[in-house]
């Protein structure tokens, strides 16, 4: 950490804020394309989530 300095950090700083910017601005711009291609996705991904659980659960108690 001795080689990094303040114009390091300045530099990942404003590379974060933006990174997220683009991110946040390219989501809003999809949007649309989201709500017609993904839709409903989320059950998927809910019963991903449960069938994980379910198997976690059962290797814990076995």
């Amino acid at each position: 950490m001795e080689t990094i300095g303040t114009g390091h950090w300045i530099f990942a700083g404003l590379f974060v804020l933006l990174f997220l910017g683009y991110l946040v601005w390219s989501y809003r711009v999809d949007r649309p394309t989201h709500e017609v291609h993904y839709r409903g996705a989320y059950r998927y991904l809910l019963s991903i989530f449960v069938l994980l659980m379910v198997i976690y659960i059962f290797k814990r108690l076995l």
